[in-house]
């Protein structure tokens, strides 16, 4: 990690990943064609925060409700996601990248979860970027299963119900451990989160582009960073208190 962070880049940096199928569509192909594609995006984008010191990358690859989609392409994104994991894990494991899976992964076949947990166990231990995969994982679903332990918490006497706060519900969050996202990105032209870490990007700075996210690239990256790099971040306070405080 970088020992003396540039301000101007963002420390945590969250992607919906968004415009895989219409790529595809648009080149008369079925929409399996167009996560392949999206694959040399998901390149771009380790590389580009390896080159540009970010720390963390959090990637929305599987929401928990695109089990809705058709059986079809529900299998070849699972196939892809095998292939991914048999092929990608030793490159981002040389690049010091440690690979982590965040979401209710007890739903994804043992096949696969056999791999996610030997990606995980193999990686752990980097740390030049924490790159998290979303996968079947909504940001509700976050809420509730954190509430969920905190009241496990204080059924265990291990946490005092009448002080719940914030800052003590926060660990049981999924990526509690990682810097509070400070620059969401969604590709393809939507502007919604999609029930995507609801908690996590409470202070993150939005940047919306139309470009479908197999087509964007490091230069597509830059210029969300220089768009983050012009924001002023004042988390309440006034833009006069910021001034004071920088």
């Amino acid at each position: 990690m970088n020992a003396t962070p540039d301000p101007n880049v963002p420390r945590h940096v969250a992607i919906v990943m968004d415009g895989n199928g219409r790529w595809a569509r648009r080149r008369g192909q079925p929409r399996s064609f167009g996560h392949r594609a999206g694959q040399k995006a998901v390149r771009e984008a380790v590389e580009f925060c390896l080159r540009r010191h970010v720390e963390a990358l959090t990637l929305f690859a599987f929401s928990s409700e695109n089990w809705r989609r058709p059986d079809d392409e529900v299998g070849a994104l699972m196939e892809l996601f095998l292939r991914a994991l048999d092929r990608e894990v030793e490159e981002l494991h040389g690049n010091g990248v440690r690979v982590r899976f965040v979401g209710e992964l007890a739903a994804f076949a043992e096949g696969i979860r056999t791999r996610m947990h030997a990606a995980m166990e193999k990686t752990r231990g980097n740390t030049a970027l924490a790159l998290n995969v979303c996968v079947n994982y909504g940001g509700r679903w976050d809420i509730v299963q954190a509430a969920r332990r905190a009241a496990l918490a204080v059924r265990n006497g291990e946490l005092d119900a009448e002080a719940l706060d914030e800052a003590n519900i926060a660990p049981y969050f999924c990526l509690a451990d990682s810097p509070p996202v400070d620059l969401l990105i969604r590709t393809g032209g939507e502007r919604r989160i999609s029930n995507f870490l609801l908690w996590q990007v409470a202070y993150a700075e939005l940047y919306f582009t139309d470009t479908l996210w197999p087509d964007v690239d490091q230069a597509e990256l830059e210029r969300a960073l220089e768009d983050y790099a012009g924001r002023e971040r004042r988390f309440g306070l006034t833009g006069a208190q910021v001034a004071r405080a920088s």
